[in-house]
């Protein structure tokens, strides 16, 4: 009989809760049992977990290392699926191997050259990758620079973060003057020029900002699973234009995601978004990490979370085909359960490391779910 395996998942988004019960799903009818931890006690990956711990604040990338060296020895974690310092992580490659733990990530090289937008565009054009147009801005003066160049050539302004993640930080600029109207209706992305630049003028410390176009729908994210042979096992397509979602297997969104998952090794699980530029695809970002909505690929019959498990265990899986696309969907919320306050939580049959719980509360937390149209 094929013993459990133990997964490990950080400081993970909230819908990688179907992420997790994927896990557990699996065609191979191996047994998963699966460790979390966060910051969050109300998570509601630390309530699908079968063990839970709460995450210590404040530690710096080494010592967050050595805290996740201990979770993986103590918890016996056979794969670990770091997002939170995920490029301190895999430095240590080698540590946690030495504790039997294979880490689901891409080497340092290939999270490295994704960590700075402005370095991940120069890079993926070098081997052929369209690119949008784009300026790294620090100070008022550069933005301003950047703004008015855009708008001569009949597009609209946005910037975000040159490192960042899940569109934090994300604007477009508007020359209209603040008003009532933007305290009308729900909050929007739209940020006056004029008060981006007041804005900076005023801080103590530069920004580093990447200033480029806003692109035009559909926006489509290309899941990749990658083996560390660097040939790439699957590349699907989800699109997205607006509330609608879909699938696709057009090469002209699948082949540079190919390019960029083989040419810089990113092993395992990442995630490639493309928006339009006039007529043609271009590279909005990459994530070096399983993306929040890949557990919708089940609409088109495959387990990823499952394969990306194989292969971070040594066990080929090859080249996987979707059996049928899925059809369009869209996304709503629904509810799960929250843990009780306390935590850790433990199963019966795990052995209690930390005190253990009741089992969770009937409180609940939105996690995004799939709908078709």
């Amino acid at each position: 009989m094929l013993s459990r395996v133990r997964v490990w998942l950080n400081r993970t988004y909230a819908e990688n809760v179907f992420f997790m019960d994927q896990l557990r799903r699996n065609p191979s009818d191996r047994a998963v049992e699966i460790h979390a931890t966060h910051g969050d006690p109300d998570s509601p990956v630390l309530a699908a977990a079968d063990t839970a711990e709460l995450e210590p604040e404040g530690l710096s990338p080494a010592a967050y290392v050595e805290f996740a060296l201990d979770q993986c020895q103590r918890r016996g974690i056979d794969v670990f699926v770091p997002r939170l310092h995920q490029a301190a992580i895999v430095a240590h490659r080698a540590d946690f191997a030495a504790v039997g733990t294979a880490l689901l990530a891409p080497p340092p090289e290939g999270v490295a050259v994704f960590h700075d937008k402005v370095v991940a565009y120069e890079a993926v054009q070098a081997i052929g990758v369209p690119v949008p147009p784009w300026w790294r801005v620090r100070t008022a003066d550069e933005l301003v620079t950047a703004v008015e160049q855009l708008e001569a050539d009949g597009h609209k302004a946005c910037f975000k973060p040159a490192s960042g993640a899940g569109g934090v930080g994300f604007r477009v600029i508007t020359r209209a003057p603040f008003s009532l109207a933007q305290l009308n209706g729900f909050p929007s992305p739209y940020v006056s020029l004029d008060m981006v630049v007041e804005a900076l003028q005023q801080a103590d410390e530069r920004v580093d900002w990447l200033v480029m176009p806003r692109l035009e729908q559909p926006e489509v994210s290309v899941d990749t699973l990658t083996g560390t042979d660097n040939r790439v096992r699957l590349a699907i397509g989800r699109t997205k234009n607006g509330r609608r979602r879909g699938f696709t297997q057009h090469e002209q969104w699948l082949e540079p995601a190919r390019l960029i998952a083989e040419g810089f090794g990113l092993h395992y699980l990442s995630n490639i978004q493309f928006r339009m530029f006039g007529d043609r695809p271009v590279l909005m970002d990459v994530n070096t990490r399983p993306a929040g909505g890949l557990h919708q690929l089940s609409l088109c019959g495959v387990n990823v979370p499952w394969a990306a498990v194989q292969l971070a265990l040594g066990e080929e899986t090859g080249v996987i085909e979707p059996p049928f696309l899925g059809q369009d969907y869209t996304v709503v919320s629904g509810p799960r359960q929250l843990r009780p306050v306390s935590v850790p939580h433990q199963r019966m049959e795990v052995e209690p490391l930390l005190p253990s719980v009741p089992a969770p509360a009937p409180a609940v937390e939105a996690a995004a779910e799939v709908l078709p149209l």
